[in-house]
């Protein structure tokens, strides 16, 4: 499937900003079932300094905010081909080993929610991949997708205790009792073309788990399905933290307001 994709960030400050770095992860990676075809990224109130891979492979751009400015704008569109591999991606490759996603996070350590939630998997007669589909089945039914309740800084065993929250909640609570079952386990930001609608609020995420035999297999728990062609995988971290778009500071008196644009659709090609 061919997939397009125009995503516009928009940051407006209510002072002019005398200093800012941002860090974007915003380019798909070409790897793991999906190409690109094509794909430009413009800025408008910053200059990018240096393009890198980090530790995840993800594509990464440093870029700093022009001083005295009161709008920062970040535009991507492309092109992505992707493949439908039933949400296996195989193999673990790259440079961080298998064990450094066993290790909780912050934003992923358990507390007693999510240790229930993975003892009684535990304790059940799934394994493997089963066991895991069904900790995805349970973290949806323990917490209802909901927006405007949770934060980016909110932790999964805060997110199970509420009761409700968003995609982002969503994996983090499936990692870590992931982790807690003894499957590493990472976090995937990136796109999913709705079948209802072309223009969209937000990107997505969801998690991803090593299962022997298999090699990572991705979960999307808000859904309750694994990725099919109509996802498209940006970056991907042990959290939110390490795969989120933009992160960086700025400095200035005043605050910011941020705004989004984002359109993912299907691109018929011509015969």
């Amino acid at each position: 499937m061919h997939l397009s994709v125009s995503h516009t960030t928009r940051y407006e400050f209510s002072e002019p900003v005398s200093h800012g770095l941002q860090r974007l992860r915003m380019k798909p990676k070409s790897t793991h079932g999906q190409k690109i075809l094509n794909w430009q990224m413009t800025l408008e109130g910053a200059r990018e300094q240096v393009i890198y891979e980090d530790q995840h492979h993800n594509s990464t751009a440093l870029v700093s905010v022009e001083p005295g400015v009161s709008t920062v704008t970040v535009s991507c569109s492309g092109a992505v081909e992707t493949a439908d591999n039933s949400g296996v991606l195989g193999r673990h490759t790259g440079h961080m080993p298998l064990w450094a996603f066993l290790k909780q996070t912050p934003l992923t350590r358990p507390g007693p929610n999510i240790r229930e939630l993975a003892r009684r998997l535990a304790a059940g007669d799934l394994e493997g991949v089963d066991r895991l589909h069904a900790l995805s089945t349970q973290v949806l039914e323990a917490v209802r997708y909901e927006i405007g309740q949770t934060q980016a800084d909110t932790s999964a065993e805060d997110a199970i205790a509420a009761g409700h929250g968003v995609c982002q909640d969503h994996a983090h609570i499936f990692i870590s009792a992931a982790r807690l079952l003894g499957n590493p386990a990472r976090y995937v930001s990136g796109y999913l073309m709705m079948d209802d609608r072309i223009e969209q609020e937000a990107g997505h995420a969801w998690a991803e788990a090593f299962v022997e035999g298999l090699g990572w297999v991705g979960f999307d728990v808000s859904n309750g399905i694994s990725p099919d062609p109509r996802y498209i995988r940006v970056a991907t971290g042990c959290d939110y933290r390490e795969a989120a778009p933009v992160t960086g500071i700025s400095f200035g008196p005043g605050e910011s307001v941020l705004s989004v644009n984002l359109a993912v659709e299907q691109h018929l090609c011509e015969q």
